[in-house]
């Protein structure tokens, strides 16, 4: 009995089709849910749409080949979806303050997505199912071991500099308590300005960092970065 189920939705028939896209649906929708939930750009409808899409473009290649007798190769649709998903996930790829990029894992989900819905299209669904575990697992744990590894080194200063020209003596000055500095462009905007971020050697550091950086003239901001 089990092995008929196998064989039928491993088959393009209407019940391995309405398979596919139920369970295009459910992966993505699920993958969808857990990034709208955090407020990003690409949420439960986008992945939904996008798995589907993908589902539907591998099938409809599979039945060119299997059922109209086409030569072509039957991936040959499917390769095109993931080049336009590229488009799409740079579409929730968002640049702040022209320095702090967000939405990578969006962006990166929705391809990863896309495969998903390919490797359901064509009845690979071991495959599909094994990486929607992997994929939501990442996004869903792997959050909180990344954010932990950047909590543990919270010793960096943000400073603005209203004069590019004094960003090497500035720099200078900051070096007896930083063990790393990093020009940047300004978080405002502001023509003239530099941003610069400086690591303290230790957390006695990162105050006298700081109170430097306030009584300095040319420093328009002096604040810890927050990741």
């Amino acid at each position: 009995m089990l092995e008929e189920i196998i064989e039928t939705l491993t088959e393009l028939n209407i019940w391995s089709v309405a398979f596919r896209i139920l369970l295009a649906l459910i992966l993505g929708g699920c993958i969808g849910l857990e990034r709208g939930y955090h407020g990003r750009a690409a949420g439960l409808r986008t992945h939904i749409l996008v798995c589907l899409g993908a589902t539907l473009a591998a099938m409809t290649g599979v039945y060119e080949v299997r059922v109209l007798g086409f030569s072509a190769d039957p991936l040959r649709v499917a390769a095109q979806v993931i080049s336009g998903i590229g488009f799409l996930g740079v579409g929730t790829i968002i640049v702040r303050n022209r320095s702090q990029v967000t939405g990578l894992t969006t962006a990166a989900g929705l391809w990863a997505t896309g495969s998903i819905g390919i490797a359901i299209g064509i009845g690979f669904y071991i495959a599909a199912i094994l990486a929607f575990l992997i994929v939501f697992l990442t996004i869903t744990l792997l959050i909180h071991l990344e954010k932990k590894s950047k909590k543990s080194d919270t010793n960096y200063c943000y400073v603005e500099l209203s004069d590019a020209e004094k960003t090497q003596e500035f720099c200078d000055i900051a070096m007896q308590y930083a063990s790393k500095i990093e020009v940047i462009p300004a978080k405002s905007g502001l023509a003239n300005h530099v941003g610069i971020e400086f690591k303290s050697k230790s957390p006695g550091d990162f105050e006298a960092l700081l109170l430097v950086s306030r009584e300095n003239s040319d420093v328009m901001v002096a604040l810890p970065v927050q990741y």
